[in-house]
């Protein structure tokens, strides 16, 4: 995958801003640089937490932004006004599954359950092969820390192979992320299974 196809990155992040200001700071940084770079940011629409601070980062930096949420959540989390494009669905499912469709690589910032969710699932595709899209987890103020803990914990007890490690990156900084999405486009890994 070349640079130039990397146009639009899934941003993974909670719709509360949590108790350290860096994860707020963290969120307006990346999307000030997505917009800055020309890449537009595919997330789950919504105008509260951190989703609401990295879309309105992104607009205010020149990108676009395309918002996805089911029905149900439309009310609860708000859905952000003057988007590029909004799809409301009818299940999380469907919310997911666009997008992924309509994303180049998947950066993952602090959040809850809902992004624990997005996380392990997107992990488990590339894991059966369904995608080989990078997959950056950025672990601002050792964050996600715990869960790349869990992930040792699994391998380390037999029930994943060691090359479950390999099917994501992990970064401290808001630049680093971007070098290593810039390499991570360059490359010319093929998909492999990471199952056995």
């Amino acid at each position: 995958m070349s640079v130039a196809k990397i146009k639009n990155i899934c941003v993974y992040c909670g719709s509360r801003v949590g108790t350290s200001e860096v994860y707020a700071d963290a969120a307006k940084a990346l999307g000030s640089g997505m917009g800055e770079r020309q890449q537009n940011l595919v997330y789950g629409a919504g105008s509260i937490g951190l989703m609401g601070i990295i879309a309105r980062a992104v607009t205010a930096s020149g990108g676009d932004v395309y918002g996805i949420i089911p029905d149900h959540l439309d009310a609860v989390e708000i859905t952000q006004s003057g988007l590029a494009e909004t799809v409301i669905t009818e299940n999380m499912h469907e919310r997911k599954k666009l997008m992924f469709d309509k994303s180049d690589a998947f950066i993952v910032l602090p959040g809850g359950l809902g992004t624990l969710d997005e996380t392990f699932e997107i992990i488990t595709w590339a894991q059966l092969s369904l995608h080989s899209k990078p997959i950056i987890i950025l672990n601002i103020d050792e964050y996600w820390t715990p869960f790349l803990t869990l992930v040792e914990s699994v391998i380390e007890k037999g029930f994943a192979n060691p090359s479950v490690r390999d099917l994501f990156k992990v970064t401290t900084t808001v630049e680093e992320t971007f070098d290593l999405l810039d390499c991570l486009a360059r490359s010319d890994d093929k998909t492999k299974s990471h199952l056995f």
